[in-house]
């Protein structure tokens, strides 16, 4: 099934984790998080096209995985704290991982986190439309005068009412 287009999907480098993206990934994200045991570990290791197996994932989930296609991950459904189990598996920080994810090395990707992040330039959006937030309002809610709100009474639960 094809993926439904979101304005958020036109930002070059990101992939919003969304409910769709959640469903999508919900093998990959399984398969990344069973590597919190070590057994899984060891098991995932010892062969991982076996292991992978186990979960539901599409041939191109697989494909990404064996070849530790990060961004593929992410963009098949990933969700980049589920896929950086499988980078600490391969014992690569989270920070390393980044750096693997953006194409930089891991001082490059350092520098440009305490420089305050990558610049706008050139980010801004695939088609170069300016895409606007939608403004949520707020509802209007009337405050009740002191004194005129009616307390709640509890109900009586069967067994409460078996003791009297």
């Amino acid at each position: 099934m094809a993926r439904t287009q979101q304005d958020y999907d036109d930002i070059p480098g990101t992939f919003v984790f969304d409910a769709e993206r959640s469903r999508e990934g919900f093998g990959i994200n399984m398969f990344c998080m069973s590597l919190m045991k070590d057994a899984n570990r060891q098991a995932f290791k010892a062969n991982e096209a076996e292991y992978l197996k186990k979960f539901k994932l599409t041939p191109e989930q697989t494909d990404a995985v064996l070849k530790r296609d990060y961004n593929r991950m992410l963009e098949l459904g990933g969700n980049i704290y589920f896929t950086a189990k499988l980078g600490a598996t391969d014992g690569h920080s989270f920070q390393h991982l980044a750096a693997i994810m953006t194409g930089s090395t891991q001082p490059d990707y350092a520098a440009m986190m305490l420089g305050g992040g990558r610049s706008v330039e050139g980010n801004r959006s695939r088609s170069g439309k300016v895409v606007k937030a939608k403004s949520v309002k707020a509802k209007s809610v009337k405050a009740k005068a002191p004194g005129k709100a009616k307390p709640k009474s509890k109900a009586k639960s069967k067994s409460s009412a078996k003791r009297k």
